[in-house]
């Protein structure tokens, strides 16, 4: 028996457009599940899906707005029409609005509130809240599913300047376990993965300088992780895959899986 197949799995991927959820949407194909992709930039959308099936696995964009309910609606219609009923939901969407950085120039007091909300909302209520309403019900009814939430170092450990981020990705976690107790009685085991530094799009350029150099952040950043190195998007696909597989994770519910290098091990 493969542990780790999952062949018999539909697995629904928010923010399958990104370095680190597509990463980890072709993890989960080359697992053996059908997967969607979802998101809004239909350009990257597509190149994921034809590398996933370039590789031969089954797989199909849906272009959606995580924060638009109707949408997320739709689309959850049409995966089940185009792929099958969903049994894994991957939410892999967020990043930090710049506009709450807290710096020397805009301190804590200065950050607009509505950026605030632009972070929780890109964070907790598209990230997180909304799809989970939106596919959770319809895994309680079957009586299987399971729930992946991608949340931050951060979540654990506010870090400097990414006052909003650092909330936000707490409330995932939070939110995280409040799913896991109500919905373990139905069948669906709700967890999440930490991931520590990845250089991603939205992080680039804070890590590193026009040269390709490490910024003063990242080598902080370096120093405090003891294997002194950034993780590599591959690297998460273990992860989401042990998680996703209701045979290898079986009675993990409501767990925080760290991919992180060991970053919040560290002290002094």
């Amino acid at each position: 028996m493969n542990m780790f197949s999952l062949k018999e799995d539909v697995a629904v991927v928010i923010g399958g457009t990104g370095v680190l959820g597509g990463a980890m949407a072709e993890g989960l194909a080359k697992a053996g599940a059908a997967v969607a992709v979802v998101g809004r930039n239909a350009e990257r959308g597509t190149a994921r899906v034809a590398a996933i099936r370039a590789a031969g696995g089954r797989s199909e964009f849906f272009s959606a707005d995580a924060l638009d309910r109707v949408q997320l609606e739709k689309i959850a219609a049409d995966i089940n029409a185009e792929l099958g009923a969903p049994t894994v939901l991957l939410n892999a969407a967020g990043g930090n609005d710049p506009r709450t950085t807290v710096t020397a120039e805009q301190k804590f007091e200065q950050v607009p509130l509505d950026a605030w909300r632009a972070n929780f909302d890109l964070n907790l209520v598209g990230g997180v809240l909304l799809p989970c309403q939106v596919f959770g019900p319809a895994f309680c009814e079957r009586g299987h599913g399971s729930i992946i939430n991608v949340a931050s170092v951060s979540a654990h450990v506010p870090l400097s300047r990414v006052v909003a981020y650092s909330a936000a990705k707490a409330a995932v976690l939070s939110l995280t376990q409040f799913l896991a107790r109500e919905w373990a009685p139905r069948g669906v085991r709700v967890n999440s993965i930490t991931p520590g530094f990845f250089p991603a799009e939205q992080n680039r350029r804070l890590l590193f300088q026009e040269n390709g150099q490490p910024t003063a952040r990242a080598q902080a950043i370096l120093g405090h992780t003891p294997m002194g190195r950034f993780g590599e998007a591959h690297e998460l696909i273990g992860a989401v895959v042990f998680l996703a597989s209701a045979k290898a994770s079986s009675f993990v519910t409501g767990s925080d899986l760290r991919v992180d290098g060991g970053f919040l091990s560290q002290t002094i």
